[in-house]
């Protein structure tokens, strides 16, 4: 490629639109030829990154992004560093590059969040909701809070999983996970009727979404609406074996409602086929 700055630039742009395209090999590529007349080009570092990312090639971006790290200093090679870290099972290595990434300057949020996130995966609870607390002073994003609510719902902290929720739900009232994080936190503490709100307002956003509609469901019963929350149950069932079988095992757990003598009229009725309670 002719070392030409209008010619660059117009090959990462194009290898920019390939990746959004959801075609990663061709965006692979066009930026690996620029990194061939500019090996430490960040632009295309990054686009290589992605690509190879995208293509689930965790050794491949290993190998293109560890040599160029330390020279670029840079945050979202890092954070794609230890994505594909992860990818090829190298937790700790990737707890390790995403503890420096969240050290760089300027603040890269992302960081944050995919520390957390990982840490949340590894069941290291307290140091992800330190991370998560520390992400989130520096830029308030709401996949911060919402990751920090569902970290709090695992160490069964029902009271600061809803204000983690809550604060993300005032940046954005629409997003279907702090919603249904939200309703949940209610539904742990026996809060079923400010449950019934929130995961309404999430099946608003994603109609027929099963599993809200078991959530939805098992509150309703718990809160003595046994035909709507029936009628969950069997809308979560619609579609194929597994969402079937999820709604079946829901039902009869949960703990009001009809009583169930036999598994086989439990089916009946979550098919339609038995009377109503």
């Amino acid at each position: 490629m002719a070392d030409n700055a209008n010619q660059i630039a117009d090959a990462v742009q194009r290898a920019r639109f390939a990746l959004h395209r959801q075609r990663p090999k061709d965006a692979e590529q066009i930026a690996g030829e620029v990194l061939k007349a500019h090996p430490g080009h960040l632009q295309a570092l990054r686009i290589v990154g992605y690509a190879l990312l995208m293509q689930g090639r965790a050794a491949d971006a290993i190998s293109t992004l560890e040599p160029a790290a330390p020279a670029q200093r840079d945050p979202e090679l890092d954070v794609q560093l230890a994505l594909a870290l992860r990818q090829a099972g190298r937790d700790e290595d990737a707890v390790s590059r995403l503890r420096r990434a969240i050290k760089r300057q300027p603040p890269f949020p992302p960081a944050f969040y995919e520390l957390g996130n990982l840490l949340f995966s590894l069941k290291r609870y307290d140091e992800a909701v330190d991370v998560l607390n520390e992400g989130y002073a520096i830029a308030p994003m709401p996949e911060l809070s919402v990751q920090l609510g569902q970290t709090f719902l695992a160490m069964r902290d029902n009271a600061g999983a809803k204000c983690a929720f809550a604060r993300a739900l005032a940046a954005a009232p629409n997003a279907v996970s702090a919603l249904w994080g939200m309703g949940i936190s209610h539904q742990g503490i026996g809060e079923n009727k400010e449950a019934i709100d929130y995961f309404r307002r999430a099946l608003a956003q994603t109609p027929d979404n099963p599993g809200i509609l078991l959530n939805l469901g098992h509150s309703l019963l718990e809160a003595g609406d046994l035909d709507a929350g029936y009628d969950c149950f069997r809308k979560a069932a619609r579609g194929d074996q597994k969402r079937y079988a999820g709604a079946l095992a829901t039902m009869v757990k949960a703990g009001r409602g009809r009583f169930w003598l036999k598994p086989s009229e439990a089916t009946k009725f979550l098919r339609g086929d038995g009377d109503r309670a």
